[in-house]
């Protein structure tokens, strides 16, 4: 008589390709959450350099020593409920867009290539770029406060008491106020930021010994983040001085006239803070996403 063969439960770990693994849409939100509130010291020296009076502190260190001298440990972070605000709206649209996007272009034999990974990325920055835009403008307005005469100063409470009171004082088109800039800028960000990202990651992995570890990952946000300094920096200041201004001027009357001021040199004015600030919280971004990923497939059963 034949003994009945008992079958075992399979409790295996799933294999499944992380590259085609579908995560939440808010993961690049949250991550971005995490580095803002990481490097937002180094958000807040670049809008002050950028927005500097000929009178005002020269350089990131004399910058960052008047503000701890004038307003102490605290004084590092006006502001920083509309930088996680900006990260909440901004960040999240354009990380989920662009994954959801890549998503759809990835089939089981090929990935996008990298002209299609950079159109990805500008659509996805320029609806980030829209959305975040109100948090955006609080954001640079509450850092340059305290930069400003007591008599000038807006003293918002946060940001979104700031946003309150620009659509009562100002009308609700002060919250879009350098909505094209800030989108272009948005644009170019991420196609530089994201779309280098995934490019330099794929390299490392494909042509040297290095695996998808942490290693990998430092490695392609740096230079991620070292192409995109250099490339948003003349939008970025542009961005910043017509969100920080009291009165409303045109992008073209802008331009000639810091032009006729300060020559070329402005377009990469602050990039050395910029690049101190946008690379570590484009590492810290990157880092924080791929770790959301990890823990994410681990509470899912898939193995790497």
């Amino acid at each position: 008589m034949s003994t009945p063969v008992m079958r075992k439960e399979d409790h295996s770990v799933k294999k499944v390709n992380p590259v085609h693994f579908h995560y939440p849409f808010w993961f690049g939100g949250s991550a971005s959450c995490f580095a803002a509130a990481v490097t937002h010291p180094l958000d807040l020296i670049k809008v002050r350099l950028q927005t500097r009076t000929a009178d005002g502190p020269k350089g990131m260190l004399g910058t960052f020593v008047h503000i701890f001298k004038t307003s102490g440990v605290l004084g590092l972070y006006p502001g920083l409920s509309a930088s996680l605000l900006r990260q909440a709206t901004y960040s999240t649209t354009r990380f989920g867009i662009y994954s959801e996007l890549k998503e759809a272009f990835t089939t089981a034999r090929s990935s996008p290539s990298l002209p299609s990974l950079i159109a990805i990325a500008s659509t996805s920055g320029f609806l980030g770029g829209i959305a975040g835009n109100p948090a955006d403008v609080v954001n640079v307005r509450m850092q340059h406060d305290a930069s400003l005469p007591p008599q000038k100063q807006r003293n918002y409470k946060n940001a979104i008491d700031g946003m309150v009171r620009m659509f009562r004082e100002e009308g609700w088109r002060s919250l879009f106020r350098g909505v094209w800039p800030n989108s272009m800028r948005a644009v170019l960000m991420t196609a530089s930021q994201l779309a280098s990202y995934d490019s330099f990651k794929k390299v490392l992995l494909d042509n040297t010994s290095l695996e998808d570890n942490l290693t990998t990952h430092f490695t392609a946000s740096f230079m991620a983040g070292f192409v995109a300094t250099t490339v948003c920096s003349p939008v970025d200041v542009i961005k910043t001085r017509v969100m920080s201004a009291k009165d409303s001027e045109g992008m073209v009357s802008l331009l000639t006239r810091t032009i006729k001021a300060e020559g070329v040199g402005w377009m990469f004015r602050g990039w050395v803070p910029s690049f101190v600030r946008l690379g570590p919280h484009t590492i810290a971004t990157f880092l924080f996403l791929e770790q959301h990923k990890k823990v994410y497939r681990y509470m899912k059963r898939v193995d790497d």
